[in-house]
């Protein structure tokens, strides 16, 4: 993807498709963010990696900290892959009619311990609310948010969701203090101007709320930061005086997510070292609303979960042995209750957990289409 691709697709919607010096100007500080957040880590990586070179020892401290860096650089660069994708304009959107407070509520409820870990309180006052959205971008949505809010909240994180009375806009509102109180009396301008505030997570949140069609406004006020999203198709705008039979009938390309689409918004990571595999999991799941990641070893599933648990793991058999053993191990040490799904080489049943002594519920590889939606629905529905 070159940067005129970026330029003509990564505008907010009702821009015009001419590429203007704004548009250039923005990907390009995007660009150099990411080269700037990438360039800290990887410094003192190498800086590491020159000393253990040079002396041939290296301390558990310094081992750790090696980790975190070339974590914490991944990380950034996955960021960039996921800000390109959404700025595409190729992301094909399945729009459903979601409960915008519940999946707030869900995702926080599953970082929990990660919030908690931080020393971080979340304060909710939410009110009910149904919008019309992705499922898949309105999860990745909280989940950004919540990281940049982590990133930079100093102890409590506060959200609120109500409705504009004029237009009928259901709206997120996330304030936090990002500096100590002692500092809230610099000047707006000196504030904003160099803010870390300014991430690639930042970025990552403004493109994801592009891509939805959500306005997105962030003011800085003292020592606390604001932000607001507002949700244009809120259902009491979009369906009122219309009944279940007109929705089904004059609905364009949304449903009822926890009619049709109960997993609406869970969270899958596949571990598959094989292409085809991965598309054959891909092609099965594509209409069921989840978020879905895809890794190709048992190590970079460890890494992948240290950051945050998915609600189920799909593996392939072949992947199978002590290291996949570790990793369970990790994830059932950590209280959460993750589904796991093992793709076996044969045959086309699917065996749920449970039954006969299976740890875990089991798909052949011949029945991912048919039966690993399946598998997914009775196993989440159990946990």
């Amino acid at each position: 993807m070159d940067m005129t691709e970026l330029d003509r697709a990564a505008a907010p919607s009702g821009k015009t498709a001419d590429v203007d010096t704004d548009e250039r100007d923005h990907w390009r500080e995007v660009v150099n963010e990411l080269s700037a957040e990438m360039a800290s880590p990887l410094t003192s990586a190498l800086e590491r990696v020159m000393c253990l070179a040079s002396t041939g020892r290296i301390d558990r401290t310094s081992l750790r900290a090696l980790s975190d860096e070339i974590q914490c650089a991944r990380k950034i660069s996955m960021t960039g892959q996921q800000l390109a994708r959404l700025a595409s304009g190729r992301l094909r959107q399945t729009h459903e009619r979601l409960a915008l407070t519940q999946t707030l509520k869900d995702v926080l409820t599953q970082r929990a311990q990660e919030t908690q870990a931080r020393g971080i309180h979340i304060k909710q006052v939410l009110k009910p609310a149904d919008v019309i959205v992705d499922a898949s971008l309105l999860f990745s949505l909280f989940n950004t948010l919540l990281d940049w809010s982590m990133l930079h909240a100093h102890s409590n994180i506060e959200y609120r969701i109500d409705i504009k009375t004029w237009p009928t806009h259901a709206r997120l509102v996330s304030k936090f203090a990002y500096q100590p109180v002692d500092q809230a009396d610099l000047p707006p301008a000196t504030v904003e101007e160099g803010s870390p505030l300014d991430s690639m997570t930042w970025r990552l949140l403004e493109q994801t709320a592009w891509t939805m069609g959500l306005p997105i406004d962030r003011k800085v006020e003292g020592s606390h930061v604001t932000l607001t999203l507002e949700f244009p198709r809120t259902v009491s705008e979009q369906l009122e005086g219309l009944s279940i039979l007109e929705i089904d009938n004059n609905s364009h390309g949304f449903s009822h997510s926890t009619q049709t689409k109960p997993l609406a918004g869970s969270h899958v990571l596949v571990v598959a070292s094989r292409r085809d595999v991965r598309v054959q999991v891909r092609d099965a799941v594509r209409n069921m609303g989840l978020l879905v990641d895809f890794v190709t070893s048992i190590e970079e599933a460890r890494d992948f979960c240290r950051s945050g648990l998915p609600h189920a793991i799909v593996v392939e058999s072949v992947l199978r042995g002590d290291r996949f053993n570790e990793l369970r191990g990790e994830v059932d040490s950590a209280g959460t209750d993750v589904v796991f799904i093992e793709i076996i080489e044969e045959g086309n049943t699917f065996e749920i957990s449970g039954f006969g002594g299976l740890n875990m519920a089991r798909v052949g590889r011949d029945a991912i289409l048919t039966s690993l939606p399946s598998a997914l629905m009775f196993e989440l529905s159990k946990a």
